[in-house]
Parts: C-alpha cells; sequence; structure tokens
C-alpha cells in the first residue's frame, strides 16, 4: 500500500483520513501500526524531504535573492511548496473591513502539511488551559482535562523526538523521566537575557523542540510506544535508526534531509506505510463527505486535481485532519436533507469559537553584544524560551486578561544575507553615510547585536471571531470558501499591552536600545488573526451536543463514525504552540476509535 493514483484506489478502507500532517499523520501511523486498513487524501503534491530542501543553500545562491514568490511566501530557502496566505485559485473572503477585523489564514498544500514549516517548539498544555471558566470565570472548560492527555504527551515525545529540560514550573508541565532528549546549551544572548532578566522577573528556560540532539533510542522506545506488537517494534525501530541527531548547520524552516527535526513525512507516514497497511493519495482536494440514508459518513468526495475529475474514496470510519479551518469547511461544505446546515452541525457551533495565538513583539540593539567574535547561531531556532510564571498576579485575571504568553527569541547571528545591513548606518550612531573601510567595520561590529522577543499567548473564544462559507465565492475546484469574522476583544488588547511592557522591560534591563512606546499604537502592534499560523476551533469538544461538536474523544456528536484530529475541537487557545497538543489528542483519539471498531459500535 504505497503512494497512489486516484485509479488505484481500493474498493474501501476501514478509516479515510483527510490530511497528512501533524494530526493526520499521528492518526495515520497509530492505526497502521495496529493493523487497520488507512487511506491518506492530501491536497497538495508529494514531496521529498531529502531531494526537495534547500537546506545547504547558501543566501548567494538563492534565485531572486531569496524572495518571497507565489509559490515561495516565505522565501526561497523555507521548504513550504505551494503554500501560503494566498493560493492562486482558491481565495477565501472577510466579513470585516477594518485591518484589526482580518483574519490571514495560511493553507500548506504539500505532503507532510503545516509539518514542513513549524518552528518544532512543543509545548504541553498545562491543567489551567484546559479549565478557563473554572479558573479565570471566561470562555469554556474542556471536557477532559491534563491527566487525560499526558500520557500521550509522553507517548508523542518520544516518538518524535523532542529536546528540553524539566524545569518544574507551575502550569508549563514536565515530561516524564527518560522522556526528553537533551537541551544544546544556550547562546550568547539567551545566556544574556537570563542574568538580566532576572531584573524584571523573567525566567528564562530552555525550550522545548522537536529537533534531535542524539540518536533515538531504538533499543526500548518501540517497546513502550507497541508494548507486546512486535511488527510495529521493528518498524519503528528502523524508522529511529534512519534519523541523525542535529549538526545545527541551517534553520529548521529550510526542512531536514538528515531527519533530525520532526515533520510527518519523516516520523509518521514512513513507518506507517512500512506496515503495508497505508495508502496515500496526493493531489485530491477534499469537497465534501458523503452519508448514507441513515446518516452515517460512508467516505469523501474529492477533486483529483491532477485530472480535474471528481473521485470517491469508501471508509467505514472518517477522520478530518485537514487543519482546523479546512476541516470546518468540509463539514459546512456537507450538507444534506439530515443536516442542511453542515454536518456535525446541530448545535449551530460548526465555525465558531475560533482562536489564535495572541502576539506581537519588540527588538531592540544590545550594545553588550558589539565586537562580539564571530560565530554563528544558525540550526535549530532559539533553545531557551521565557514562559509564563505570573500565575499568583493573574489567578482571577487581575491583569486584564486571562492566562498568559510566552515569549520566543529573535536573534540577529545567524548567516547574514543580502539584506543583513539594510539600516546599518542607523545603527552605528555615525549619523553619516557609511561606505568602504568604515561600513565594513560597523557591519562587522553590529552584526548580531539586535535582539528581540516574539510574544504568542493565551485566547479564548468570543462570538466575534468564527467562519461561515461565503454565500457566492467558489474555488476553483467548484467549492464554496470560507468567509471569515474576527475580533479583538479587551482580553486580547490588554494582553498585548502587558507583552509589550514587559518585553520592554525586559531589553532595557539588558541594556538594549529600544525605540519610544506610544501607547495608542497598541492595535498596530499586534498580529492579525491568524497570522501566526496556530489557529484551532471550528469544532469545538464540549461535554453536551447542545453547546459543541465534539465530545472528548473528537467524536462528533451527530455522526458517530466522524472524528477530528487537527485543532478544529480545541476549546480555548492556551500560552503554548498547539501542534504537540494535536498530535496527543490525534494519538488518543486514535486509540478510542480502534477500540470503538474492536466493539462493533461503529
Amino acid at each position: 500500500m504505497p503512494v497512489i493514483t486516484a485509479n488505484k484506489l481500493r474498493d474501501s478502507y476501514d478509516v479515510v483520513i483527510v490530511g497528512s500532517g501533524a494530526g493526520g499523520g499521528q492518526t495515520a501511523y497509530t492505526l497502521t501500526m495496529e493493523g487497520v486498513k488507512v487511506l491518506v487524501l492530501e491536497a497538495g503534491r508529494s514531496f521529498d524531504v531529502q531531494s526537495e530542501v534547500a537546506m545547504f543553500q547558501l543566501p548567494s545562491q538563492a534565485p531572486l535573492r531569496g524572495v518571497a514568490t507565489p509559490d515561495k511566501q516565505y522565501g526561497f530557502h523555507d521548504c513550504s511548496i505551494n503554500s501560503g496566505w494566498d493560493i492562486l485559485g482558491e481565495p477565501y473572503t472577510q466579513a470585516g473591513t477594518e485591518p484589526q477585523n482580518q483574519f490571514r489564514w495560511w493553507r500548506q498544500r504539500m505532503m507532510g502539511g503545516r509539518t514542513n514549516h513549524w518552528g518544532r517548539i512543543s509545548l504541553r498544555n498545562g491543567p489551567y488551559d484546559f479549565t478557563p471558566r473554572t479558573r479565570w470565570g471566561v470562555g469554556l472548560d474542556w471536557p477532559i482535562g491534563y491527566d487525560d492527555i499526558a500520557p500521550y504527551y509522553d507517548k508523542v515525545e518520544m516518538l518524535i523526538g523532542v529536546f528540553g529540560t524539566n524545569e518544574g514550573l507551575e502550569n508549563s508541565p514536565d515530561s516524564s523521566p527518560g522522556v526528553l532528549q537533551p537541551a544544546p546549551k544556550l547562546r550568547v544572548g539567551e545566556l544574556f537575557a537570563q542574568k538580566h532578566g532576572k531584573k524584571v522577573g523573567a525566567h528564562v528556560a530552555s525550550i522545548h523542540r522537536a529537533v534531535l540532539t542524539q540518536p533515538q533510542d531504538a533499543e526500548t522506545i518501540p517497546a513502550k510506544l507497541h508494548p507486546g506488537n512486535l511488527k510495529a517494534q521493528r518498524i519503528l525501530a528502523d524508522s529511529m535508526q534512519s534519523r541523525s541527531p542535529c549538526f545545527w548547520a541551517t534553520d529548521c524552516h529550510r526542512g531536514c534531509a538528515i531527519r533530525a527535526n520532526y515533520d510527518s513525512q519523516t516520523v509518521h507516514l514512513r513507518p506507517a506505510l512500512a506496515t503495508g497497511n497505508l495508502d496515500i493519495l496526493p493531489n485530491a482536494m477534499a469537497r465534501e463527505i458523503t452519508l448514507n440514508k441513515e446518516g452515517k459518513a460512508t467516505g469523501i468526495t474529492f477533486i483529483d486535481k491532477t485530472t480535474g475529475r471528481e473521485g470517491h474514496a469508501k471508509g467505514r470510519v472518517v477522520v478530518l485532519a485537514a487543519s482546523s479551518m479546512e476541516s470546518v469547511r468540509l463539514l459546512l461544505n456537507s450538507k444534506s436533507s439530515l443536516f442542511p446546515y453542515g454536518l456535525a452541525n446541530s448545535s449551530g457551533r460548526v465555525g465558531k469559537g475560533i482562536t489564535d495565538s495572541v502576539s506581537s513583539s519588540l527588538g531592540a540593539h544590545i550594545p553588550a553584544f558589539e565586537g562580539m567574535p564571530i560565530h554563528n547561531e544558525d540550526g535549530a531556532g532559539p533553545h531557551a524560551y521565557v514562559p509564563w510564571t505570573a500565575h499568583a498576579q493573574n489567578r482571577n485575571c487581575e491583569l486584564g486578561f486571562p492566562g498568559g504568553y510566552h515569549l520566543e527569541f529573535t536573534s540577529g547571528r545567524q548567516m547574514p544575507t543580502l539584506t543583513t545591513f539594510n539600516g546599518i548606518d542607523s545603527r552605528s550612531g555615525s549619523g553619516t553615510t557609511l561606505f568602504g573601510a568604515r561600513l565594513k567595520e560597523d557591519a562587522r561590529r553590529l552584526h548580531g547585536c539586535q535582539l528581540g522577543f516574539g510574544a504568542q499567548g493565551t485566547m479564548l473564544p468570543n462570538d466575534g471571531s468564527f467562519c461561515e462559507l461565503d454565500p457566492e465565492l467558489k474555488d476553483q475546484w467548484g467549492i464554496p470558501v470560507l468567509r471569515f469574522h474576527w475580533q479583538w476583544t479587551d482580553f486580547e488588547i490588554n494582553q498585548v499591552r502587558h507583552q509589550q511592557k514587559h518585553i520592554r522591560e525586559l531589553l532595557e534591563a539588558m541594556g538594549g536600545k529600544v525605540k519610544p512606546f506610544v501607547e495608542a499604537d497598541v492595535l498596530k502592534s499586534m498580529k492579525p488573526g491568524g497570522s501566526v499560523i496556530h489557529e484551532v476551533g471550528g469544532a469545538i469538544m464540549g461535554a453536551d451536543a447542545a453547546h459543541s461538536v465534539t465530545n472528548q474523544w473528537s467524536q462528533t456528536w451527530d455522526v458517530k463514525n466522524v472524528f477530528l484530529a487537527d485543532g478544529a475541537p480545541f476549546a480555548s487557545t492556551a500560552d503554548k504552540n498547539p501542534t504537540l497538543t494535536i498530535m496527543a489528542l490525534a494519538w488518543r483519539m486514535a486509540d478510542h476509535l480502534m477500540d470503538e471498531l474492536k466493539k462493533g459500535n461503529i
């Protein structure tokens, strides 16, 4: 069972999964390792992480100086292909006209989905993140708690390989002993921030990131993850031995030809294919979920993008993992006499409750970094972050917003590009245009002196942030597109105001020269909704069918054989990146799904 074309589909599968990224890949891995026959439909083309990445190209080798193009919207060196905010023939629309009411939607049309493009930051949601209503009096409590998902965090971290340290922090849970890989040493700027951040209550800690710092333990981990399943253990051991530890060459966004960092193809799809239980159909644009007269899902109707023809994949179970908004779009477009407003939408909640990480950033020139010896900070991104620790001060939203945020480092001592020294005149302090020997001297002295922090914080659902089908516009495949409504509340605005103040204090504690703060510009400091590419929700899980779309297993209340395995069931956004939680929930869901299949309940 390999990567196939549409004319090679089987008559039927046990499970049809839409999407090959973090959630779809994890679900396919979990099911196929236990003998379930699975089809994965991927809207993008196949992609080879070994031969198609620009891992080792110098900036001078990049075409068009490496600038963004419609196919490479983060520039030449980013490994994303056929992906971006705006994809030809695949529009989406906005209900609002003001900048703060715009939502930006990134789509990743390639095998492995968004796992090809992310920073691999892998932080666990904490106990407070599952109970915002109970703790802060706002938002919705999830129908599960941290203890329900903790064992799956351990499993995912062992499978994908996550480095980091256990810090014993409140609401930023530790991993079980022996799960994490060793953390790399902190870099110069991170050590400097760690030393001076204490002055303003900033705790700088090693970050958790899905990158190998040493070979995986192929002798013991497979047996822990697949007890009693010798075939799965052998396949996983072979997969782990094919991965090499990071040697800190280039940024992870370029892709990793040695498979040191996690992406779905490397970790999930390769071993799943090795079981013989997986077919993958690329270039398959899912259009709708089909039902029988009893209201049970029968499969997925799709458009073969290579021929333009319609096809159908039949399955006993359908799992949506197309990314949260794409899965919502599928549900809304799956209309029938049983579900005239979209599949699994008896509550009217499909498309509602969209959230994203609340984010702003600020940087400064750090004079202490001037004239440092030449060294390189490329490789697996920053090695440290600043977790949220002000829980006591914000136990009842005393700071004007629920939850908190963490800070991620942005430094400037990567390999220079053709634009690295733009604006060097203003940084040199000379007041004159630089050229010749003076320009070279100042370039060497000032390279790497910029340090910044980007915040990512909690967002709870609000009634003004949702999506629906546009009443008129369709994409090039004839599928109705999404129209987005977006609204920032006082919670998010107050949080960004706090972010900017805290980052400024931290930079100034390091001696940084920060631009003057203008209070009225707080809205301009906020990154637009969706732009962090952490959007979740739209088919949120809950304790009852009247107020949610899925139950605690990410199983839709209305159609028992339809499950979700991406961020759509999230009831809120925590101050952590969502991908690790997506995978943990997907593994938990897949275990439950297999149990239900064995019992004959589906």
